[in-house]
């Protein structure tokens, strides 16, 4: 992707993120902002590839009906926790499991309603995209250099304690953590 496509490519994505939240706002099921544009509305970088959401999941359906007659394309997937809400070239991924567990209205109702692009939608806070973020990590996806502009941009935000206690067992996030220790980033 060229910096010539970016501005048009996040037009695109912004566009689909309010579609889909206003879709969501108005016809349910709840929701909350999540993955790289929960960051971006933190103060991270804003995301080139696709939007992010979670729904509870016992909502999933509920949500793909909701998007749909939105005028959505759903596309399910083989993986068994997200379906993705497509327009034109761009893909909102709807998740409602994290990491192999399910997400549940708990988590949707402990994110903060922020106005994101003149829309009040629930937001992630950062701790729990981050840690989310490092459980994913693994021999197979190991991607230090795209998560570091994000971790640094709202590294004063994330309860690094936190962070740490939740991903203790996973020692690719030990390895992130260690160079972000080092890089003067979680210090």
């Amino acid at each position: 992707m060229t910096d010539s496509d970016v501005l048009p490519r996040n037009d695109d994505l912004r566009d689909a993120l309010k579609r889909a939240a206003s879709a969501l706002k108005a016809q349910g099921p709840e929701f909350a902002l999540a993955g790289s544009y929960a960051l971006w509305v933190h103060g991270g970088p804003e995301p080139v590839h696709d939007v992010d959401f979670i729904v509870a999941e016992d909502d999933a359906n509920a949500a793909a009906k909701t998007l749909e007659d939105a005028g959505f394309r759903i596309d399910r997937t083989p993986e068994d926790w997200l379906f993705k809400a497509c327009t034109a070239n761009v893909v909102v991924d709807m998740l409602h499991r994290l990491n192999n567990v399910p997400v549940d209205i708990t988590t949707i109702r402990g994110a903060q309603v922020l106005e994101v692009l003149a829309i009040a939608m629930p937001v992630l806070p950062p701790t729990l995209v981050v840690t989310e973020k490092l459980s994913s990590l693994n021999e197979h996806h190991c991607d230090f250099a795209g998560l570091l502009p994000g971790v640094r941009a709202v590294r004063e935000q994330v309860n690094w304690n936190q962070v740490r206690s939740d991903t203790a067992d996973n020692d690719f996030a030990a390895a992130f953590l260690f160079l972000t220790d080092r890089l003067g980033i979680t210090a």
